[in-house]
């Protein structure tokens, strides 16, 4: 028997062909009395019996046939909790809405790349409405949503965009749900957070080439949202953008989220963006072990946080950790946060820097190497790169590589720029082949800077390695190895 034969059909029409089959051979055996235990059997065993097919309901999957009402129906009649579309091209002309409360708890899944939704219309093909109004307390979540409502899924589907203003899956008022396995392409927005959710998991989806954002946390109460083993790329305006949310407990980790830039659009973008420079906060959270990338655009960035110029501390309690970081016009922008740890990172091609981190508090930087590997260098490309802390009080810079960069003058600028700045500690890190200078220090009191080496490879000298300009009180440059320089290994400027 040839199984291949029901691989297209629906759950009801494979038992029926089952039945079919089963009736002739039974009939030429003259056992037809034992085909039904053996259809229960086939059943079981093909396991799709206890799930809901839009096919069962009118939908066609062909790409022509507007499936909107029969999906509609379909889910009315998921009782068993399970909504599934099989191998086809799902049309739609507008959101599928879905309210928990009136259906109970839900699986919405395809056959992976087999199963298609082509939303036709504006707005997100599915809308996932709850109502938990709590935090992720126990005693705050109400029997009403555990019983309707919790964990509800969405896996092993593609949603494609066919309208400008169409995205893919919106998710409002839940608790625990979960978006895994899915193609979401050519949507406005991909995955789209808004209102008040929980205990969110976006795991092992493919979110692409986006109009603007790939996952959306748009003035969102969220606390414990992961965001895990995605691919997140070619989003116009950021592959994880945040923006006026209240977050919490927010980890982004083993991602690669790479080219969400649009180089003809005058809106900065960035791979990551975090916004809450009108309201919200951003607390608690962790982002390790991705690829980040992208390709120059202007204002661009990798990594951008951007936090409110009333108080910093609404952003932080952050660690961006052991994830590769390159190509942008800056790699890493922060502004007006408090309390960030980035370590253990590597950076490459900063077109204009490596990081900007303005009117900050609190921010470590320790144990990364931001290279010069020749090979990104080559069809002269360049790379002004360095790092520039302005405005900015209790920053550690430890224990990082810094080599190449191309920044600065013969009066000021350098690799390491620090600028009215208070409490600053520069310690044992290698500052390599710079162009003008290793290190700047303007206007700024309380700095230490030990046991650092600034060497060039080439013949080629620096200026300074140390260039102090203006009134820097209380400044302490104590036991560094300094190559040989033109003016000074230590030079300062009256400024």
């Amino acid at each position: 028997m040839d199984f291949k034969i029901f691989s297209g059909s629906s759950q009801w029409e494979t038992v029926l062909l089952f039945d079919k089959f089963l009736r002739t051979m039974f009939r030429i055996s003259n056992l037809l009395h034992i085909r039904g235990i053996v259809v229960i059997a086939i059943c079981i065993i093909y396991g799709r019996i206890e799930a809901t097919s839009v096919k069962d309901f009118g939908a066609v999957g062909d790409g022509v046939t507007d499936d909107t009402e029969a999906i509609v129906t379909a889910i009315h009649a998921a009782e068993d909790g399970e909504l599934f579309f099989s191998k086809g091209t799902y049309r739609i002309s507008k959101s599928i809405e879905i309210e928990l409360e009136k259906y109970g708890p839900l699986v919405i899944k395809g056959a992976a790349g087999a199963s298609t939704i082509a939303m036709e219309g504006s707005g997100a093909a599915f809308i996932i409405r709850g109502t938990h109004e709590g935090s992720a307390l126990p005693a705050s979540v109400g029997d009403r949503v555990w019983a309707m409502e919790k964990f509800c899924t969405i896996e092993s589907l593609e949603i494609v965009g066919k309208h400008e203003e169409s995205d893919g899956i919106q998710l409002i008022g839940l608790m625990q749900p979960v978006v895994r396995n899915c193609l979401l392409r050519n949507v406005r927005y991909g995955i789209h957070l808004s209102n008040r959710n929980r205990n969110v998991l976006l795991l092992g989806n493919h979110i692409y080439n986006c109009r603007k954002i790939g996952v959306f946390l748009d003035e969102v109460n969220i606390h414990q949202i992961n965001i895990n083993d995605n691919h997140i790329s070619y989003c116009k305006f950021g592959g994880i953008v945040i923006r006026n949310s209240e977050i919490r407990n927010i980890q982004i980790v083993g991602n690669d989220i790479e080219y969400n830039f649009d180089a003809d659009s005058e809106t900065p973008s960035a791979d990551l963006y975090f916004d809450i420079s009108e309201k919200g906060s951003i607390r608690e959270g962790t982002i390790s072990g991705n690829n980040i990338q992208a390709m120059e655009s202007p204002g661009g960035s990798n990594i951008n946080f951007k936090g409110n110029p009333d108080n910093s501390v609404k952003i932080g309690l952050l660690s961006i950790t052991g994830n590769h970081i390159s190509n942008q016009e800056t790699l890493v922008k922060l502004k007006n946060v408090k309390g960030v740890s980035i370590t253990g990172n590597t950076f490459i091609r900063g077109y204009n820097r490596h990081m900007s981190i303005e009117s900050s508090k609190n921010i470590v930087i320790q144990g990364n190497v931001f290279d010069h590997n020749t090979d990104y260098f080559k069809n002269n490309i360049t790379c002004k790169g360095g790092i520039r802390l302005l405005l900015c009080r209790d920053i550690i810079f430890s224990d990082n590589i810094l080599e190449g960069v191309n920044r600065g003058g013969l009066d000021r600028g350098g690799a390491l720029e620090i600028e009215q700045s208070n409490r600053v500690s520069i310690n044992t890190s290698h500052i390599l082949n710079s162009n003008f200078r290793g290190i700047e220090v303007v206007r700024s009191e309380k700095v230490s800077i030990t046991h650092c080496l600034l060497s060039n490879d080439s013949d080629e000298v620096m200026i300074d390695g140390i260039l102090v300009r203006g009134l820097c009180n209380n400044l302490n440059i104590d036991q560094n190895r300094i190559d040989k320089t033109k003016r000074g290994q230590v030079f300062r400027i009256d400024d």
